[in-house]
């Protein structure tokens, strides 16, 4: 096959002009879904030739025909639907109340909210928005410091890409070719120990200075009688988790059959509170689309470019490169975790997912690493990627429901401490890496 002579640039060259492409078109504003298209044609056609095009097509059927992908549009609809029924609601009214007279309590019940929901939808969009309308004003009414509130809202919320079923976790199974199932179940200790760390950061600053979160008063806390009635705000959320988790967990569902219970469990749930309605099942399914039509888009582009870029011999330099560092295994790992941080300041996770994981994987199974591990890993990197500044999406998402005396300034300053947090974790689980892998022993 002939090309245009690019090959003669050798594949470090081809390296240096697709990572300049992308950037290029990236600073035009186009989105990454098209950047990641036009460079990965250009390349194809430079590079091989016109006759080339088959590869292309053979790489969009290859990851549209994915039958693991049919798992996403279930958790998408899922938390679509949870975003417009009132169980998010109700389940946030009824662990206000439980969060008592502690100072930071209601903090801390945000928290926990927001890891009972990321139990329940895979994305986190919606759940930052929700908790935005909810839990922020409800925190400054009661005097609360208004960076933890920030931060409470922001990190919370992002827990949907570490807590299954994660969108982000079933997309890292895809590409890396492990069971989803298990990232699910090496993913749970993690998540939860990261919303600890939130917890105790809080419970810890507001303990040493209860005025940063007023404790409720006694008529807010409500008494014997008000928690009993509040439980039912909890049934739905925990039964609906229970369901999806259970399912996958207890080995009778894989993960897209669980996600089509969880689908059908929302709206069983809907149904008997009385709120099913055609505009619901409406604006749900269109949410649906763009956001899966989103998604699509990019792992296409992503697709195709990595493909182009693998025939090329691109895997083959970047992993002689990287292993051939003069660093340990250890060090390797930091190098790719930065590249990760770096890139989630100015990418989206699913960007960064499908244009680095393909050439990341492989070197991580040569190098003895379980990918499984490496997953988690992943995963709280792209924790980090949302908060980060200059485009951390949690901060933009909070932004447009926060009230207009808070700017995109005091959000980021306040994500600050919570970064460093998820930093901690990271280094935590890169250097323990029994706390993710243990359930799978």
């Amino acid at each position: 096959m002939g090309g245009l002579g690019l090959s003669a640039i050798g594949i470090e060259g081809g390296t240096w002009l697709l990572i300049g492409g992308i950037f290029l078109l990236l600073v035009t504003g186009l989105p990454l879904a098209f950047v990641t298209g036009l460079v990965a044609l250009a390349l194809t056609f430079g590079w091989f030739g016109p006759n080339a095009l088959p590869l292309v097509i053979s790489r969009v059927y290859g990851f549209i025909t994915e039958y693991s992908l049919v798992a996403v549009p279930m958790f998408v609809f899922m938390a679509s639907l949870l975003d417009r029924s009132g169980i998010a609601r109700d389940l946030f009214n009824a662990m206000r109340i439980f969060a008592g007279r502690l100072p930071g309590g209601v903090a801390v019940q945000t928290l926990v909210v927001a890891f009972l929901m990321a139990t329940m939808s895979g994305i986190i969009g919606g759940e930052i928005v929700l908790l935005g309308l909810l839990a922020l004003p409800q925190m400054l009414r009661l005097g609360y410091d208004r960076d933890i509130s920030i931060g409470v809202v922001c990190a919370g919320g992002s827990l949907g890409t570490m807590i299954p079923p994660s969108i982000v976790l079933i997309i890292y199974g895809l590409i890396a070719s492990v069971s989803i199932a298990d990232l699910f179940v090496a993913a749970f200790t993690p998540g939860a120990i990261l919303m600890g760390a939130y917890v105790a950061y809080v419970l810890g600053r507001c303990l040493m200075n209860p005025e940063l979160g007023p404790p409720l008063s006694k008529e807010e806390a409500g008494g014997f009688k008000e928690k009993v009635a509040a439980l039912k705000g909890v049934v739905f959320p925990v039964l609906i988790a229970g369901l999806v988790l259970g399912s996958i967990y207890g080995g009778v569902a894989s993960v897209t059959e669980a996600a089509a219970m969880g689908v059908f469990g929302v709206l069983l749930a809907i149904i008997v509170r009385g709120e099913f309605s055609f505009r619901l099942m409406q604006e749900s399914v269109q949410q649906t689309l763009d956001t899966c039509g989103m998604i699509i888009w990019i792992g296409i582009g992503a697709a195709i470019i990595v493909g182009v870029y693998n025939l090329m011999g691109g895997n083959r330099f970047v992993s002689s490169t990287i292993l051939g560092l003069d660093a340990s295994p250890t060090v390797i790992i930091l190098v790719m975790m930065a590249i990760f941080l770096v890139l989630g300041c100015i990418l989206d996770w699913i960007g960064i997912a499908m244009l680095c994981l393909p050439i990341f994987v492989p070197i991580v199974k040569q190098l003895g690493y379980d990918p499984v591990w490496f997953g988690i890993l992943f995963c709280v990197s792209m924790q980090v990627s949302y908060l980060s500044p200059p485009f951390g999406p949690a901060a933009f998402y909070l932004k447009g429901v926060a009230p207009p005396d808070i700017t995109l300034r005091h959000i980021f300053m306040a994500l600050l401490p919570f970064i460093a947090i998820q930093i901690a974790v990271l280094m935590l689980l890169l250097f323990v890496p029994e706390i993710s892998l243990w359930p799978l022993r």
